[in-house]
């Protein structure tokens, strides 16, 4: 029997990997760690590697468990010394056809292959990534190009030609999916290779590339003045390219380029550049360009961006498309930091203004977002008078995700403002969202109250937020009275003991005898939240026999609710 128990291990993987049953397959995979220690390293070499290299016939689901198995097995095989018997069963997997089994392959082979030795690589990682790269089936080749950059740093000299020759080939492969990968994984490969051969070599994919959208990858390798000999002319170039779709790439991209190339050429080659693209044709380009307004200005002087961007803001701001207008609106507020207070008055708080009152209603949404950027710059007087009357009509907006934006900057609002502006033209908003027809209003009007009070302090909330909450517990609609026992439930941490007991719990108790089961046992609920904030003699003489009548209820759910709350007050009382 003790010869037979260390073939079990072994034996259970086999059997469960041919199973039918996928779920039994994975748990298999998943506890390759386990049948390795079991089976010890030298027979994990032997056996189970080979093992899995044969079985690379299943589900992708497998396949990428196997992956990502693999790439923590080093310890598992004997250590760094053994780590290239590895590198067989992950090569088969970066054939494959499933692009996230391949991904998980290639990144297994690189943290195996950052981990082996030098001589290791040269011996076994290297000629595995010469093999993926001349592979027939184009997926081989798409996964060799993640794999140069861990090849490439222990080759010798001779090789390192070699390798530099192989990726030359692979961005100009016929298939545009290795293309896009030797492109993608160009910039770790580039940040290997020595700089003599940077701008020999390498440079000479740039051009076979470049037609695969990624120029801008270039800008972090090189010095600024290879920059504006190499890539400037090509993006200028591209900037103006037949194909939009060529063009939005520029327009996402540009902004990325201008501090690789430095202050001078921007300003002459690539400003003149981005607007044209502010001022493209198709919409698709003017939606890239006008969401990287604010990220371009920031590269520029103040005065060049009042000069050459703000003019573009103003046409971008009334766009026929509502997508331009949308993708402006959420980026805009940033300018007003860079602009500065007089520009932001003058130029941009008119188009704040327009954008706010867009039909649109992503576009209102935007501005409403980012409000406390303006406010930053322009204080909150002139805020106030400006945005405030707008921001007052879209409380009241059609659309309930904009009266949802502006409840949730209600408080940083409030803050700024102060209590005395607040509850002149705010107060009354902040009541007419509790009856508002949508649950979601209803719910951030309530936790808007509570935030409210801790801002203005209990005092000023007893005056101006709770006579209003308790008037409206008799609503005829069950929902609205929902929404009042929320708030209650809300504020009553903030009110403390005292307010609570007095003005909070007398409702909710009366509350308790309403007649919708939906009411009673979020009443339930109420009370419970109540235990810790009140006495003890106040929860045995008002809580309990409120909660003792609601868990002999009709309803189950509310006798369920009570005899939680119950529960609740019992554990407390043996707590203390």
């Amino acid at each position: 029997m003790s010869m037979e128990e260390p073939l079990y291990p072994i034996a259970v993987l086999v059997d469960e990997l041919k199973n039918d049953d996928i779920q039994l397959r994975l748990n298999s995979i998943r506890r390759l760690s386990t049948i390795a220690r079991a089976l010890g390293e030298e027979r994990t070499r032997k056996e189970l590697i080979p093992f899995l290299c044969e079985n690379n016939d299943d589900e992708d689901e497998v396949l990428l468990a196997t992956a990502e198995e693999l790439g923590v097995f080093i310890p598992y095989v004997g250590g760094m010394e053994h780590a290239h018997v590895l590198l067989p069963p992950l090569e088969t997997l970066c054939t494959v056809e499933e692009t996230c089994v391949r991904d998980k392959s290639v990144e297994s082979l690189c943290r195996i292959g950052s981990q082996m030795r030098e001589s290791d690589l040269v011996d076994w990682f290297i000629p595995l990534v010469k093999r993926l790269a001349a592979g027939e089936w184009f997926t081989a080749r798409v996964s060799a190009c993640g794999l140069f950059h861990i090849a490439y740093t222990s080759a010798p000299d001779m090789l390192k030609t070699e390798l530099r020759s192989i990726y030359s080939q692979l961005c100009q492969d016929d298939m545009p999916m290795v293309r896009r990968a030797a492109a993608t994984n160009l910039g770790k490969f580039a940040a290997t290779v020595e700089a003599a051969h940077l701008k020999t070599d390498i440079m000479s994919l740039f051009e076979d590339l470049t037609h695969d959208g990624l120029c801008c990858l270039w800008a972090k390798l090189l010095e600024p003045q290879d920059c504006v000999a190499h890539i400037l002319p090509v993006i200028v170039n591209f900037s103006q390219d037949k194909s939009w779709r060529v063009r939005y790439m520029v327009a996402n991209q540009l902004y990325e380029l201008c501090e690789a190339v430095g202050p001078e050429p921007t300003r002459t080659d690539l400003v003149p550049a981005y607007v044209r693209l502010l001022r493209d044709n198709e919409a698709e380009v003017r939606i890239a360009a006008a969401g990287k307004v604010t990220k371009f200005s920031r590269i520029l002087s103040p005065e060049l961006a009042i000069q050459h961007i703000l003019p573009c803001v103003k046409e971008l701001s009334s766009d026929s498309s509502q997508h331009v207008r949308s993708a402006l609106a959420s980026v805009i507020m940033g300018m007003a930091p860079v602009l500065g207070k007089d520009a932001t008055i003058e130029q941009l708080l008119p188009i704040f203004l327009s954008l706010l009152k867009d039909e649109f209603p992503d576009v209102r949404l935007n501005i409403i977002s980012k409000l406390d950027q303006v406010n930053q710059v322009i204080g909150i007087d002139l805020l106030s008078q400006s945005l405030l009357p707008a921001i007052v009509e879209l409380a009241e907006d059609r659309h309930w995700r904009v009266r949802l934006a502006i409840i949730e900057y209600i408080p940083l609002l409030a803050s700024q403002l102060g209590v005395g502006f607040f509850d002149d033209k705010l107060g009354a908003l902040c009541m007419q969202w509790l009856q508002d027809k949508v649950y979601s209003i209803r719910d951030a009007a309530a936790n808007n109250l509570k935030r409210l009070a801790e801002e203005f302090g209990p005092e000023w909330a007893m005056q101006h937020i709770v006579p209003q909450v308790l008037d409206m517990v008799n609503n005829p609609h069950y929902l609205y009275r929902m929404t009042v026992l929320q708030a209650i439930s809300l504020l009553a941490p903030v009110m403390g003991s005292e307010i609570t007991c007095s003005k909070l719990l007398p409702v909710i108790v009366t509350a308790s005898k309403d007649r919708v089961p939906n009411i009673k046992f979020n009443v339930a609920k109420v009370l419970q939240s109540m235990i810790p904030i009140v006495d003890q003699s106040v929860v045995e003489t008002s809580i309990r026999p409120s909660l003792v009548e609601l868990s002999e209820d009709a309803d189950v759910d509310v006798r369920f609710f009570a005899n939680q709350a119950l529960q609740s007050i019992d554990h407390s009382m043996m707590s203390t």
